[in-house]
């Protein structure tokens, strides 16, 4: 079966963000998003996790015994996770600090396993290399939006550059992440809802044509 690369790019972007509609991976969405920065570190490292452990995973699906698969799959995750952290480490120190105690979590993070588990271990290598790409790429591109928002907001910053001194101390506590969450999410909803609505309107408008002639 032809893989559909389209469909897969606009699922992890848009259509089942992982952060906006699915809603994973929210404890490093809560407690990173301070500042854009973080967000492209955590969202580069869970990236490169996904595409390597949905690889793996697919390679592997079918001679992991059903049996044992989360098992398996956690161990997998949990290989790349530790080549990440040695990474990031040695080359990137400064972004291995600002992740902390996220960077090792990413092991038990709902989005990885939740492709291995419904996709990975049902598609081929390619199909589940692009998933991982894509789903990390709306990860990535969802903390790295609300980071910019609370970084701008907060501290009147953008990627570490002083803007002005007006600020919001609000967006750089633990409860300005809440509510910057739930405003990208409802943001997400609404404008997803539109589009839908305005394909649904121009399909019926092409039946209607249709039935005309």
């Amino acid at each position: 079966m032809k893989t559909n690369f389209k469909k897969i790019a606009k699922d992890g972007i848009l259509t089942n963000n992982p952060t906006l509609k699915l809603v994973l991976g929210t404890c490093p969405t809560l407690a990173l998003t301070t500042m854009a920065m973080n967000g492209i570190g955590m969202g580069a490292a869970v990236t490169f996790v996904l595409i390597c452990s949905n690889v793996l995973i697919s390679l592997l699906r079918k001679i992991i015994p059903n049996q044992v698969r989360i098992p398996a799959f956690v161990l997998i995750i949990a290989t790349f996770v530790t080549i990440v952290r040695l990474l990031l480490d040695k080359l990137l120190p400064d972004i291995y600090e600002s992740l902390g105690l996220y960077l090792p979590l990413i092991v038990v993070n709902c989005i990885i396993l939740a492709r291995a588990e419904s996709f990975a271990s049902k598609n081929p290598i390619l199909a589940s290399a692009a998933d991982g790409l894509f789903m990390g790429l709306g990860f990535t591109l969802a903390l790295t939006l609300m980071g910019a928002v609370r970084e701008l907001l907060g501290s009147g910053a953008i990627f570490g550059v002083k803007l002005w001194d007006f600020q919001i101390g609000f967006f750089a506590q633990s409860a300005g992440a809440f509510f910057t969450y739930g405003i990208f999410i409802a943001l997400f909803a609404l404008i997803s809802n539109l589009i839908e609505k305005k394909k649904k309107q121009k399909t019926l408008a092409v039946n209607e044509i249709g039935a005309e002639v």
